[in-house]
């Protein structure tokens, strides 16, 4: 049993850790929809294209940048057994990783785009096509930068600092709306690039965030000692960082396998909601920004679970580490199912938000009390999923991926909406199954606790 004080404590430290990376989440999300939203002030056709290329940055940057869930599990957990070498070690081989993963991804992307997006997307229209190119042909060289932003944040975010990602997270959407709003126009004399305008504050986003991150964790105050004298033995040091970096792909690698299923099987299920028509793809999108806001909560309780956890684990006290586990798990639950209540008490006004569209309001209205019942699910299954690869056991949250994206997920959603002819209905009908079967499968890998054994 465990005294109230004691409970109290970890919701304290899980509070603490979890809204600064909720609000880091939410900004980092901010930058794309500000881009966005500017974009479509300045033509229909600009805003066609950010639908090809901005969901190509965003897939491309969730799937490689999922290899710093290594970073924070393997930085986690040397914090908390004490080593703060390791854990320098380990966020100074992520950080050259990620540059060289983040040139090595870009340089082919770039040469292949043109003729990539001209066979992916036949029918978008020439005008639409080359627009997004020119975007891609801008943001893809900052990728680097990107991905060692990812990289960054999380080696903070192992040591229990979630407040400097959120800052530099906030600097960043200035530069983006600052940039954008001057290039897409046109102000201050210069000319109005449209979507390239929109392309430039995001690649100047992603260097602000990726060098100020950078510099914190070089600065004399960083939580990582990463300034340290040259070692006197060359030799020994290289072995020293090719024994870090190992540690950490060896976490990150079955995460980035994961980030690869779930973005295959959310192409499938995308696909399928294509078969519905335009108004209910509208609504669609209606409905997942209105749960975006549920999401990245849910996020930013994971990423304080996952450090909490390692910290738990490096300091051998796999007991706690469950505690925390838990009591983050729980607080994602009790926020999301509060939106939940939200979902079906007010419908309307949230999705007015976004349209007023009588038929779309209609379809988001008979949809929304289903996205309620999947809250508190996706509250667990992202909390545990998220602390399970803290703790290092990314190979069975791929497993529970697997299943649950491309079996559930897609089979489902094409069981209920097309088969048993329930629509955009069905749809989310098919998500909140997936959703269900991950928190069955993640309580069970919790509860028998193998986790807590795993070498990091």
């Amino acid at each position: 049993m465990t005294s109230e004080p004691e409970d109290a404590a970890l919701t304290g430290q899980v509070w603490r850790l979890a809204w600064p990376a909720i609000a880091h989440m939410l900004l980092l999300t901010l930058v794309f929809l500000v881009g966005r939203g500017m974009v479509g002030r300045y033509s229909t056709t600009a805003l066609a294209s950010m639908q090809i290329c901005g969901t190509l940055t965003w897939t491309i940057v969730s799937v490689f940048s999922a290899t710093s869930a290594g970073t924070l599990a393997v930085v986690a957990r040397s914090v908390g057994a004490g080593d703060h070498a390791a854990a320098a070690a380990a966020a100074r081989a992520s950080l050259v990783f990620a540059l060289a993963l983040g040139a090595a991804v870009a340089l082919p992307l770039l040469v292949a785009c043109g003729p990539l997006l001209r066979a992916l997307f036949p029918h978008a229209g020439a005008e639409v096509v080359e627009q997004a190119i020119a975007y891609l042909e801008i943001v893809l060289p900052a990728l680097p930068f990107a991905f060692v932003e990812a990289a960054a944040a999380s080696a903070l975010q192992g040591v229990g600092d979630t407040r400097t990602p959120l800052s530099v997270a906030a600097i960043g959407n200035v530069v983006n709306v600052a940039v954008s709003a001057v290039l897409i126009f046109g102000h201050l004399g210069l000319p109005a690039l449209g979507v390239r305008g929109a392309a430039v504050g995001v690649a100047c986003t992603m260097a602000t965030e990726a060098l100020l991150l950078t510099a914190a964790l070089l600065s004399r105050s960083s939580p990582l000692p990463l300034r340290t004298a040259p070692a006197a033995d060359a030799r020994a040091a290289r072995q020293a960082n090719a024994a870090a970096l190992a540690r950490v792909l060896r976490v990150a690698l079955p995460a980035f396998a994961e980030r690869s299923v779930y973005h295959a099987g959310y192409t499938g299920f995308v696909a399928i909601i294509g078969l519905l028509g335009a108004t209910a793809m509208a609504a669609n999108q209606a409905l997942i920004a209105v749960e975006s806001v549920c999401f990245l909560s849910a996020e930013g309780f994971g990423i304080a679970a996952g450090a909490l956890m390692a910290q738990r684990l490096g300091a051998g006290s796999p007991r706690d580490a469950a505690r925390v586990g838990l009591v983050a798990a729980l607080m994602a639950i009790l926020a999301l199912s509060a939106c939940g209540v939200l979902f079906v008490l007010a419908p309307r006004p949230l999705l007015l938000a976004f349209s007023s569209d009588p038929e779309l309001l209609a379809l988001g209205e008979r949809a929304l009390p289903v996205a309620a019942v999947a809250q508190p699910f996706m509250a667990f299954a992202t909390v545990m999923g998220t602390g399970l690869r803290g703790a290092g056991d990314t190979r069975t949250v791929l497993a529970v991926t697997l299943v649950c994206s491309l079996l559930v997920r897609v089979g489902g959603t094409w069981l209920f909406a097309v088969t048993l002819g329930h629509g955009l209905v069905g749809v989310w009908m098919g998500s909140t199954a997936d959703w269900i079967c991950r928190s069955a499968l993640l309580a069970v890998v919790f509860a028998r606790g193998r986790w807590k054994a795993l070498a990091v």
